[in-house]
């Protein structure tokens, strides 16, 4: 199987330059020094992101984004993450970006959650934004 898989949950999908994504996610990993084994990105409705958010880790509010970590301590990185399509379109207009743009920083947040990254504290956010940003640029760069 894939290192790195792109699934569909209750919203169709269809996801723009494919491979070349899948393979800088890689290259994330390599230059944060992690060791990947597979994650599933799947892709979803608020409405379904929400579920997620409510039953697992009790929130009731929307998110773009959740990361499950399925690893063990000290193995390499296994995870799911979930994106809701809705919450990554509605961020991207208010913040007056590309939907693509959007989609590749949320894509990105979780790869560095998993690195270990944390965005609770405004430092943490800060150093996460920062990161989003570098590998932004760095994969504009390398398309």
């Amino acid at each position: 199987m894939a290192k790195i898989n792109f699934l569909t949950g209750d919203r169709k999908f269809t996801f723009q330059q494919k491979k070349s994504t899948k393979t800088f996610i890689e290259l994330m990993f390599k230059k944060e020094k992690k060791e990947l084994l597979q994650i599933t990105y799947v892709f979803c409705s608020d409405e379904f992101l929400l579920k997620m958010n409510n039953d697992f880790l009790q929130h009731d509010y929307y998110t773009d984004i959740i990361t499950f970590g399925l690893s063990l301590k000290n193995k390499p990185v296994e995870a799911e993450i979930y994106i809701s399509i809705d919450r990554v379109k509605d961020n991207a207009k208010q913040l007056g970006l590309l939907y693509k743009t959007e989609m590749l920083r949320v894509l990105f947040h979780g790869v560095l959650h998993l690195c270990g990254y944390k965005d609770k504290t405004k430092s943490e956010i800060l150093i996460m934004r920062a990161k989003e940003e570098r590998y932004l640029l760095l994969f504009n760069k390398l398309q």
